[in-house]
């Protein structure tokens, strides 16, 4: 009898823990936005401006600025250099999507 006792206030103990212990909850998003007040180009100059290949270096930095890109064809000073044809060859030639706005 005892041990049945002891059995049940165990669990009502553990069942009332439970409710005490914060429940971390987490929000997945399919990206992280970043500040899009900038547009970071430095590594793509060649490829700009000479129409060479783009290097893994400027690939990164489009694929990390991608989620700003209709923010920047919508502002007046990045508008130039998202719709140029070279921009649109530099994100073809990464395997990035021109974006949809």
């Amino acid at each position: 009898m005892k041990f049945t006792t002891l059995v049940c206030i165990t669990y009502v103990v553990l069942v009332l823990m439970s409710f005490l212990v914060p429940i971390k909850s987490y929000v997945f998003e399919n990206s992280v936005k970043p500040p899009c007040n900038q547009i970071e180009i430095t590594d793509c100059i060649s490829a700009i401006l000479y129409g060479d290949k783009p290097t893994a270096k400027c690939c990164g930095e489009m694929k990390a600025q991608q989620p700003c890109f209709c923010d920047f064809i919508k502002n007046p000073v990045f508008n130039k250099y998202v719709t140029s044809p070279q921009a649109r060859a530099i994100l073809q030639s990464c395997g990035i999507p021109y974006p949809i706005c």
